[in-house]
């Protein structure tokens, strides 16, 4: 029977591990409860969580105990893992906000009931009431400065400043590991792979302190076949709130990804059988469309629901077809008054996100990339009346698959 390391890695999510046949064999033999860290430092999740939080939903359908760690404490000083400059520290309103909005995302994806339904802690819970003095004499004593200094996450900032607020995070997160090996005997910290050192320092702190094994894994991160970071968009992020990455450009960027990536992206970012992923992941020519639609109509379900999914499904399948017309396309309503104000196309492309900026607009056009409706637009000063944007309003098109609507504002 396959252990939930198993899945991981047949599904490629490892990229590190540390004592791995003993974390094997802990894997088959008990149940593990094991933690992942999320600092709130936005009101939404991204699709660079996404899979730290599917990894947690392979385990916790294997029977093992996830908890869900909200940095309310650490994300209001910042991890300087991966970043070139000091994060900006948030009010405590700020953080309390964003971790009601990470649950109600999360599950989606996580069972919060049952003997092993997530367990939400906070690490502001605890951190926020530490003696600083105590805290040194009985965590402090454990660490090598020389050490923490070869770690990655600071070697890459100390050319440009390192301050000693972000010099602690190490500690910090070390010290939830701990924290949390006490109150829930947690032996198991999973995450990202810029997280690496810090993680090894935690499962070290314990080993120091409590003479007890515990372990460290970190998943790979989602990257193209060429090596470049997916779930970037011309309009930045790929957000799991609707609100900041609409259901149907969700879909549409999973539709739209390289057909060497089909494979990777739906043994990760969903939960078909992986006989049913290879099969997908091995169909050639045209037929791989097939697979990139099951691909974002999976993934589309998995963040905002079935009824959404189809919905963007049904409007981009209208949108290929040549139907033109589609309910759940990306639309934006426009005004007579900001339309007396400005009616250039290139205005009205940069306003509904198509295009990031009027001179990107300019070239998109010049480039003979931007549509109304299968029109290609040639003047780069072409300008939009009242009249084309009533009844089923103006369709643009950039490039081969980018829809938008423009109606008029009623």
């Amino acid at each position: 029977m396959q252990s939930a390391l198993d899945i991981l890695r047949e599904r490629g999510f490892i990229a590190q591990i540390t004592f791995e046949e003993d974390l094997d064999k802990a894997f088959r033999e008990q149940k593990i409860t094991f933690y992942t860290g999320f600092d709130p430092t936005a009101d939404s999740l991204h699709i660079g969580h996404y899979i730290p939080i599917m990894a947690m939903a392979h385990m916790q359908r294997a029977g093992h105990q996830p908890i869900a760690l909200i940095g309310g404490g650490t994300g209001m000083i910042g991890d300087p893992s991966g970043k070139s400059d000091m994060r900006k520290m948030m009010t405590m309103e700020t953080v309390n906000h964003n971790v009601e909005c990470f649950k109600k995302q999360m599950a989606r994806f996580l069972s919060f009931e049952g003997e092993n339904g997530v367990i939400v802690a906070n690490n502001a819970d605890w951190l926020l009431k530490l003696n600083y003095v105590d805290f040194l004499r009985d965590i402090g004593v454990h660490f090598s400065v020389n050490r923490m200094l070869t770690a990655e996450c600071y070697k890459q900032r100390l050319e440009r400043g390192l301050t000693f607020l972000e010099f602690n995070y190490m500690l910090m997160q070390s010290y939830d590991f701990l924290k949390l090996y006490h109150d829930y005997g947690c032996t198991l910290q999973a995450g990202g792979d810029d997280q690496w050192s810090n993680m090894l320092a935690g499962a070290d702190l314990i080993r120091r302190k409590e003479g007890k094994d515990a372990f460290a894994l970190t998943y790979k991160l989602l990257l193209t076949s060429d090596g470049r970071k997916m779930g970037k968009t011309e309009a930045g992020a790929l957000w799991l709130d609707p609100n900041k990455t609409s259901p149907y450009d969700f879909y549409q960027y999973w539709r739209n990804v390289d057909d060497a990536d089909v494979e990777k992206c739906l043994s990760l970012l969903t939960f078909l059988p992986m006989d049913e992923v290879r099969r997908l992941g091995a169909l050639e020519g045209a037929e791989i469309n097939q697979a990139k639609r099951v691909l974002a109509f999976e993934v589309t379900k998995l963040v905002h629901g079935e009824d959404e999914a189809q919905k963007a499904q049904d409007a981009a399948d209208a949108l290929f077809s040549g139907g033109g017309r589609a309910g759940s396309t990306p639309t934006t309503s426009v005004t007579r008054e900001e339309l007396a104000s400005d009616s250039r196309l290139i205005s009205l492309a940069v306003k509904c996100g198509l295009c990031k900026s009027n001179g990107d607009a300019r070239k998109t056009i010049q480039a003979g990339g931007l549509y109304i409706g299968d029109e290609k637009v040639a003047d780069v000063d072409f300008t939009v009346t009242p009249d084309m944007l009533e009844g089923e309003g103006l369709l643009l098109r950039k490039g081969k698959k980018n829809y938008h609507l423009l109606v008029l504002a009623q």
